[in-house]
């Protein structure tokens, strides 16, 4: 097969929704909406954010707006391949269409083992909070029964985890938008009992870059991976009611989105708290600022959002991860046993997914100090592998198209091929800024390493389906 040659078994899925995978069309638009709407809000923006806004000072909003861009793009060009042909296996597909299996299995095994570890990690933070509400209680417990809730809710119709999420988004979205509304109002003096504190906390106390350009890197790196899980939608689409109208109408809204949620709330944040106040580290960005702001509740209020967030990233990436295994099982990349439907869902893929996450879960209980810290570096850089090989996919896919099916190019990326190789060229920006940092390098070279093994078994294996085929 050559790099401009798409895999047969590609090509059956090429018109909409995968259905040589099987999959039901359970979503409907208002779930999908809300699935892009939602995934923008993670409790890497409740608290992650604060080591951020710690290390950059007010220019965090620079650091966000900077990552803003890059992510924005990166959606355009998954979001024109994705509308062009949809399917579960979302950017592997694209990338094996584009440069060949090997490329597939690589992104996308990469991916299912990020959103794996993620699930584990998601519910361990969403224990802490429940035994902080009942003390005594055990964490393990609290984590089985979230796994247990998640899984039963993916194993069933996708629709049930389209509800899930589409409640669980809707909260966030009240959440953030009540926030931005108090901050709008305390900024401009409108809320009773607090001053408009004018530009004092963004040009007092060392000024806009009180670090310099070394803090502004550091939150440039915290902001990138604050920006992980839109990638789902376009996973969710091949499964919605009209797939091309559905992921076209959630990129198009991307935009807005990422200014109003993400920028909008750095600003809102830095101009009404000292950055250096140590509660925002400790409690969280947002609930230093409704604390800041005299907001009674306000802790409890944000653990509510933060533990939604959490329980909201658990059942997608278990969606995300079951649909990706799907999917490359559906391609000849993985155990048969995986690929199996029933009633239109992938469930033995569900279960393995789930049980993964489980399992990294056991892992740091038993090997807090190597096993589960090789895991978290391991996965640290994998999200920028896979807008790589988007990036690198929409490059070679978006020539394709227009010589082949230029009728699919509904959402197109803006000004190519200029802003793809920007895009490419800001990515390879972010991966020397980590190699340069000594908290972010050792992360960097892990997942380098797996990517490494994953890209030279799948060039093994494409080149051992080619002797079979020859």
């Amino acid at each position: 097969m050559s790099r401009t040659t798409a895999p047969a078994s590609v090509d059956r899925q090429d018109d909409g929704a995968a259905p040589a995978e099987g999959l039901s069309h359970g979503l409907k638009q208002r779930h999908l909406s809300m699935i892009a709407l939602g995934g923008v809000i993670g409790a890497g923006l409740f608290v992650g954010s604060g080591a951020g806004i710690a290390a950059a000072g007010p220019s965090i909003v620079i650091a966000y707006s900077l990552s803003g861009i890059l992510v924005m793009l990166v959606m355009r060009m998954l979001g024109e391949m994705s509308a062009a042909n949809p399917a579960s296996g979302s950017f592997s597909v694209h990338a094996e269409r584009a440069f060949g299996s090997w490329a597939g299995f690589t992104s996308g095994w990469a991916f299912w083992f990020l959103l794996c570890v993620a699930v584990g990690l998601e519910g361990i933070g969403a224990a802490k909070i429940m035994t902080g509400w009942f003390p005594g209680s055990p964490e393990w417990a609290w984590v089985a029964l979230f796994m247990v809730v998640f899984c039963a809710t993916n194993l069933a119709a996708v629709k049930n985890f389209g509800e899930f999420e589409f409640w669980f988004a809707a909260l966030k979205v009240g959440a953030i938008v009540l926030f931005l509304g108090i901050g709008v109002l305390a900024i401009t003096g409108l809320l009773p009992g607090a001053d408009a504190p004018g530009t004092a906390n963004l040009t007092g106390d060392s000024g806009f870059f009180p670090h310099g350009s070394e803090g502004l890197i550091v939150g440039l790196l915290a902001s990138v991976f604050a920006y992980g899980g839109l990638e789902t939608v376009t996973i969710a689409a091949a499964e919605s009611e009209h797939p091309v109208q559905g992921v076209a109408k959630a990129v198009r809204t991307a935009m807005w989105r990422i200014a109003l949620f993400y920028i909008g709330s750095m600003a809102v944040i830095v101009t009404l708290v000292p950055w250096d106040d140590a509660a925002v580290v400790e409690k969280g960005p947002y609930v230093a600022t409704l604390d800041h702001l005299g907001i009674p509740g306000a802790g409890q209020i944000m653990n509510v959002v933060v533990l939604v967030a959490l329980l909201s990233a658990m059942n997608a990436n278990i969606y995300g991860a079951s649909r990706m295994a799907g999917s490359l099982v559906a391609r000849g990349q993985g155990p048969k046993a995986l690929g199996r439907t029933f009633g239109g869902v992938p469930r033995p893929a569900v279960l393995v997914s789930s049980l993964f996450g489980f399992g990294c879960v056991l892992l740091s209980y038993w090997r807090p100090d190597d096993i589960f810290v090789w895991l978290l570096n391991t996965i640290g850089a994998i999200i920028l592998v896979v807008w790589f090989f988007i990036a690198a996919s929409q490059l070679v896919l978006r020539r394709r198209t227009e010589r082949e099916a230029p009728e699919k190019l509904v959402v197109r990326m803006w000004a190519f091929p200029f802003l793809t190789w920007v895009a490419l060229a800001g990515m390879t920006v972010v991966f020397v800024l980590m190699a340069r940092e000594e908290g972010t390098r050792v992360q960097l070279y892990w997942t380098g390493g797996l990517t490494l093994l994953l890209a030279a078994v799948g060039l093994v294996r494409q080149k051992a389906a080619r002797k079979r085929a020859s």
